[in-house]
């Protein structure tokens, strides 16, 4: 039960002054009082807390912990399973603090100042909205507010909020500002980019378009990871642009793939070349038997191989796209695509692929209704 009462006192200079207090006790039975400085807004706020109290989402502290101290105490939280390498990566890390800093908390556009207790989800829509006028592009607010919705979760799991706001939150822009659907490269292509590849960059390739792995996988594997009997590797861990070396990237990363029968020779036969050849090492290391540098590998390998085949837009996760096409191409059905890929649903496999699957079934029956009708 709430009571609101006026409280008048007068201050050192002999000024008058009055408040309007509100007294209330909450659903675990702790007492608090709010001043404020008209009965109208004592009521209003006396409406809202019993409101809160009798659906059980009252939070004390979500009136007066801002957004931008609920966002630090996220990233120190971050940052100690980074510390403590509880699956955060430091370029996951570096990614929350990025979109926090640089939106989350943006003087203008961001929401640093406002209580946990004023974020509700018209706000969210607000602050996606000032996103997307800022020229932020769709696919950014989605992960800009994905970080934002991890942000509230924190502060839910410390009993700050009931309700995380950003759940839910729809980003919506125009059909060509969408995510685009995904266009493999030829097997002419491939063959061209192949041609010119030196012998390191080639194997690299070669296994890249075969078995799908994207390139934190591929510069993660060891030895140990390939069954050589069986003809299958065993993805289990990724590097980040750091050479953090930490589980894969879900669940569905952790996975098993078919090696074709010439991989399994090709990689036979850089074992026995390779000066790193045991179970523990790494399949393709940098010279000193490190991990690999991905983006110094672009820059002085493969951007100069792609513009000798005349390739200039390809880019190295065009190879997974390569082996996804191939893999639908010879039948293998979505939920097997989905394994082989490390995909954590089927949707996302479908939503990224759905359209290199064949269509004759589907001109089957057209032209089976066809026929109905114009016979």
């Amino acid at each position: 039960m709430a009571s609101i009462r006026k409280r008048s006192w007068t201050t050192s200079k002999g000024e008058v002054r009055q408040a309007w207090t509100l007294d209330f006790v909450d659903a675990a039975g702790n007492r608090d009082r709010r001043q404020f400085s008209t009965r109208r807004e004592a009521d209003a706020f006396r409406v809202e807390v019993e409101g809160q109290i009798r659906a059980g989402t009252f939070r004390p502290d979500s009136t007066k912990v801002t957004i931008r101290e609920a966002a630090e105490a996220f990233l120190e939280y971050c940052q100690g399973r980074m510390e403590r390498g509880e699956r955060m990566t430091r370029t996951t890390f570096e990614t929350y603090r990025g979109y926090i800093s640089n939106h989350v908390l943006h003087p203008e556009h961001g929401i640093s100042s406002l209580k946990l207790a004023q974020l509700t989800s018209g706000q969210v829509g607000r602050f996606r909205d000032s996103l997307r006028s800022a020229g932020v592009s769709v696919p950014t607010t989605r992960k800009i507010l994905s970080t934002l919705q991890g942000v509230l979760e924190h502060a839910k799991a410390r009993d700050l909020l009931a309700v995380n706001a950003a759940k839910g939150t729809k980003v919506i822009g125009r059909r060509d500002e969408d995510s685009k659907k995904i266009t493999p490269p030829s097997k002419a292509e491939l063959q061209a980019l192949l041609a010119v590849a030196p012998p390191p960059l080639r194997r690299r390739i070669l296994f890249s378009a075969a078995t799908g792995v994207r390139a934190s996988e591929l510069y993660a594997l060891r030895w140990r990871h390939v069954d050589f009997t069986a003809g299958e590797v065993r993805i289990e861990t990724r590097v980040d642009r750091h050479r953090q070396e930490d589980t894969t990237k879900t669940e569905a990363g952790v996975r098993t793939i078919p090696l074709a029968s010439p991989i399994v020779a090709m990689l036979k036969a850089w074992r026995l070349e390779s000066g790193y050849s045991r179970d523990g090492d790494l399949i393709f290391p940098n010279s000193r038997g490190r991990y690999c540098s991905h983006s110094n590998m672009g820059t002085k390998e493969f951007r100069p191989a792609r513009e000798a085949a005349g390739l200039p837009n390809l880019n190295w996760h065009s190879l997974r796209h390569f082996a996804v096409s191939c893999w639908i191409e010879q039948g293998l059905s979505a939920k097997t695509v989905q394994t082989f890929a490390g995909h954590t649903s089927l949707q996302i496999t479908w939503d990224r692929y759905g359209h290199l699957w064949p269509s004759e079934d589907h001109r089957r029956a057209m032209d089976a209704i066809a026929k109905e009708l114009f016979r």
